[in-house]
């Protein structure tokens, strides 16, 4: 059954709109290369040159301004986001590869609620197609990554665990969202932007012990980087400047 809810109509409606442009704001490029750069940096397999037989899940992928810069180091990427206007804006991206049909990642709009999402199952079967190999339904993954997508889903443990069984034994977690490092955060956010939002940030007491209590090893959520953006003044002033301590969440299924 879907849960769908009111914040996730409302969240849907402003990425829907926003689509179209999504990809020429300075801003949302250079966070998403910030956390590719984090991504890389902490999970092992990048460093010891393993990831290249990686398939990987990406929760919240918007427009594929992460994917698109992770397909090239891994084996295949699956995109998942709720938001159709999105995933419209990735495969019109993938369509203007020189070779769009050789393309190793694709996208398809779905709130995942279950490992074995035939939405989902059916990305991963016909990107396993593209590279000869036969049907081998159901298809587990390597590394799971999101950008940006913690802090609009309704229930972090239901999540994770979606991520759990989604995973290969051995596979990764690695999620960066804003902290939530007290009520300044909520400027993360305009407040014409808030409806839809369910927490203004994560919380890394939080994080820690909802993906240890999901059964992950190794786990660990650690500052990743900070990202510096304009931000509205509350009682509707001038722009300015603030820093936002971004977290990296990190796990592994034994």
């Amino acid at each position: 059954m879907s849960t769908t809810t009111a914040s996730t109509i409302a969240n849907n409606e402003r990425f829907n709109a926003e689509a179209a442009k999504w990809d020429s704001n300075i801003a949302h490029v250079r966070c998403c290369e910030m956390a590719l750069e984090s991504v890389l940096h902490h999970v092992p397999a990048f460093a010891h040159g393993q990831a290249k037989n990686f398939d990987v899940l990406e929760i919240g992928c918007g427009t594929g301004l992460l994917s698109f810069d992770l397909s090239p180091r891994v084996r295949s990427l699956v995109g998942v986001d709720t938001a159709q206007g999105m995933i419209d804006a990735f495969n019109v991206k993938i369509g203007a590869l020189l070779q769009p049909e050789e393309a190793n990642l694709a996208a398809v709009c779905v709130m995942l609620e279950d490992a074995d999402d035939v939405k989902v199952q059916g990305a991963a079967a016909a990107l396993a197609s593209r590279r000869g190999e036969p049907e081998n339904i159901p298809y587990r993954f390597d590394l799971i990554v999101s950008h940006l997508t913690l802090h609009h889903i309704p229930s972090l443990p239901a999540i994770l665990a979606t991520m759990f069984q989604s995973l290969k034994h051995g596979g990764w977690i690695a999620l960066t969202d804003f902290e939530d490092f007290g009520p300044d955060a909520v400027k993360f956010h305009p407040k014409s932007k808030r409806e839809g939002v369910e927490r203004h940030g994560i919380k890394r007491n939080e994080m820690e012990m909802t993906i240890n209590g999901t059964g992950f090893d190794r786990v660990k959520v650690e500052t990743a980087f900070t990202f510096t953006k304009a931000v509205e003044g509350e009682d509707g002033g001038l722009k300015k400047e603030m820093e936002f301590p971004f977290l990296i969440c990190m796990g592994q299924k034994a």
